[in-house]
């Protein structure tokens, strides 16, 4: 049996201005927590019902494209919202365990889902994830955006050909730099997650305050952007993390997300060719797929419109991450 290992190493970023204090922002993320489930126990007594609409929160809002629009969702914000913010409790004596200190995947047959370092079903107890149900022909279409470089364009430009709508992991310096690609993201239907403001080691950080505000600093300036709340997506860079990590994360309500297939695309200076990026991204594809591409890929630019014609070929379709978050938790 031939067993590949596949890690991604992006490089982490350097020299990048310091965001703002965010102590507000974390204080605020943890109220929002604590008041979520006392207006939840409020509502179950009283029969009320949520009527506020999520985009008239208070903010200049981004006006969605409505061509653009995600129409696999059955289900609102709130309501996956919700279910993520529901703490689960593994069993009795469970402890998960991780094979590597860096997310790794071992693929055994072509089309067949890989196997990660930590078994899915036992990710999920802290709301982790890597890859979905093997019963759909379904991709979740994921990128990882540390600075732009000029391929985020053609990204989008290909997304918006084939209707299909991704989930971005942003940094600081992403939304610093390139607020504008932030925006065009919000308003063609795509999900914004959160990669860290640092891009730091986060399974060196053992206290809560800091691994608070490297993710409430990117929903505080998010919100400044575009008027709405970042989704609750954590990508750990590098995809570095441990189990305090993952549980402080669905703490602040955020889902974790790794992911099943990936490429090696990030190096700017060693960019795969055409033919081999395809060949591998066709022949590894499978049913649940997590993909992870890099914004900062000449490669994936010049590619994705062909690549998504030829998953689309072979029968997949594209689906929101909060559909894996949702029925995980149904």
């Amino acid at each position: 049996m031939n067993i590949l290992r596949e890690k991604e190493h992006s490089k982490r970023e350097k020299g990048i201005p310091k965001g703002k204090s965010g102590v507000n922002g974390c204080k605020t993320a943890f109220y929002k927590i604590v008041l979520f489930h006392v207006m939840t126990g409020i509502m179950l007594l009283t029969g009320c019902k949520e009527t506020e609409d999520p985009k008239t929160r208070i903010g200049e809002q981004i006006e969605l494209i409505p061509e653009f629009a995600v129409t696999e969702e059955t289900f609102s914000e709130e309501e996956t919202m919700e279910m993520v913010s529901q703490r689960k409790i593994p069993p009795e004596g469970f402890e998960l365990v991780f094979d590597s200190e860096e997310w790794g995947l071992f693929f055994e047959e072509p089309g067949m889902q890989p196997r990660g370092n930590a078994a899915a079903e036992d990710l999920a107890w802290y709301d982790a994830y890597y890859v979905g149900n093997d019963s759909e022909k379904v991709i979740y279409l994921t990128f990882d955006c540390g600075y732009e470089n000029g391929n985020t364009e053609l990204i989008l430009d290909a997304l918006k050909k084939h209707n299909v709508s991704a989930t971005f992991f942003v940094v600081g310096h992403f939304l610093e730099t390139d607020p504008d690609l932030v925006k065009k993201m919000v308003q063609e239907g795509h999900v914004v997650g959160n990669h860290t403001y640092h891009h730091l080691n986060m399974d060196e950080i053992s206290d809560i305050e800091t691994f608070q505000k490297e993710l409430c600093d990117v929903e505080d300036l998010f919100f400044e952007i575009t008027g709405t709340e970042l989704s609750k997506y954590y990508r750990p860079p590098q995809g570095k993390c441990n189990v305090e990590n993952l549980k402080m994360a669905q703490e602040l309500g955020y889902s974790t997300i790794f992911w099943s297939l990936a490429h090696v695309d990030w190096d700017p200076d060693h960019q795969p060719d055409h033919a081999e990026a395809i060949d591998r991204l066709t022949a590894r594809i499978h049913s649940g797929a997590i993909v992870l591409l890099h914004n900062t890929s000449k490669t994936n630019g010049e590619i994705l419109d062909e690549l998504l014609t030829k998953w689309e070929e072979m029968g997949y379709t594209f689906k929101p991450l909060s559909d894996i978050v949702y029925s995980e938790n149904t």
